[in-house]
């Protein structure tokens, strides 16, 4: 779908679809995306977010982020986000959900593998977008119509706690804290190896894999740095060490696609399952045959988002969830322990 063209406006020179406007003195110390905001009411705050995240909008010439502070004199060149797809049919499905937490302002679910978050091409229907609607069908708008109250998301096999916005209020508010940082993210991941390290962060950039598309990848600083990557932060610690496998725990400090997964292969300790990563591999020949059996059974990576903690974007409250381990993970786990 085309860009739409954005209104004329004095001090606004035009080059197509792609306006270029100077930061008066006035709007010095605004943010980048709220500045945006301002001027197309109609696209959402967190629509602009995403758009500045996916290398849309310069900032004097160069990729900017959502939360940086204009000062008077910058430029500011952008092209408006595309409608969202509208074709969606956004259905109630009963579906089941477990449910950890329900206000009037937002649900915690624990979702399980095999569930699509909301709905895309493939996957138009049959995902927690439609089970929400089933259950609670006053959810908030969000940054897009065809995924209401999702603020943030796992990929389909992974699983674990998501929250969900009921109000536009709560949503905006969770989803500025997930942008500060001040949204916890745990994650438990079985990957493949024993690691030289019982503690390590990762810092390297997460973007598209230059010649698989379907992939992310997590750039070395000797590579070529495409705009379009983002900084992307993990934290990772040793749980619990088998032979050829070990447990870890994740926390995030940023939110990528893939991001767990894209740096625990780049640490060299894939994920076990992990299809795109390369997480699906033979067992070793002296891998005891009901852990092989079980591995061979496998629908998807074993990742697990089994920790969240967050301020209750209304009270302030602060709210803290755990999950426990979805039960194909936790079979591995035990046949792992008698080996």
């Amino acid at each position: 779908m085309g860009v739409r063209s954005a209104p004329t406006a004095s001090g606004v020179s035009r080059k197509s679809d792609s306006p270029v406007l100077t930061a008066t003195a006035e709007q010095g110390g605004v943010r980048l995306d709220r500045w945006l905001s301002e001027r197309h009411p109609d696209i959402s705050r967190a629509r602009w977010q995403e758009w500045i995240e996916a290398g849309q909008v310069r900032l004097n010439g160069k990729p900017a982020k959502p939360a940086a502070k204009l000062r008077p004199g910058d430029r500011i060149e952008y092209s408006l986000p595309p409608d969202r797809p509208p074709d969606f049919d956004l259905r109630p499905e009963a579906i089941p959900l477990e449910i950890l937490y329900e206000d009037e302002h937002l649900l915690v679910v624990n979702k399980p593998r095999g569930l699509t978050v909301h709905p895309a091409p493939g996957h138009p229907h049959g995902t927690l977008v439609n089970a929400l609607l089933a259950y609670a069908p006053r959810l908030a708008q969000g940054s897009a119509a065809f995924r209401p109250g999702i603020v943030h998301r796992l990929d389909k096999d992974t699983t674990g706690l998501l929250i969900v916005a009921k109000t536009d209020r709560a949503h905006a508010r969770l989803s500025e804290a997930i942008q500060r940082h001040a949204v916890r993210r745990a994650y438990r991941a079985l990957v493949w190896g024993t690691p030289a390290w019982e503690r390590i962060t990762i810092d390297r950039p997460i973007g598209r894999h230059p010649t698989q598309r379907q992939k992310m990848h997590a750039y070395a600083p000797n590579e070529p740095l495409p705009p379009h990557a983002r900084p992307a932060r993990t934290h990772f610690h040793v749980e619990r060490r088998y032979r050829h496998f070990t447990l870890l725990n994740a926390e995030l400090e940023t939110g990528r696609t893939h991001q767990v997964r894209v740096h625990a292969s780049a640490l060299g300790h894939p994920i076990v399952g992990d299809p795109l990563y390369g997480g699906v591999r033979t067992p070793p020949h002296d891998c005891p045959p009901a852990v092989a059996e079980a591995l061979r059974h496998l629908q998807g990576q074993l990742l697990h988002a089994y920790r969240l903690e967050f301020q209750h974007p209304i009270t302030g409250e602060p709210l803290a969830f755990t999950a426990p381990l979805p039960d194909d993970f936790e079979q591995v786990l035990r046949l792992l322990e008698v080996q």
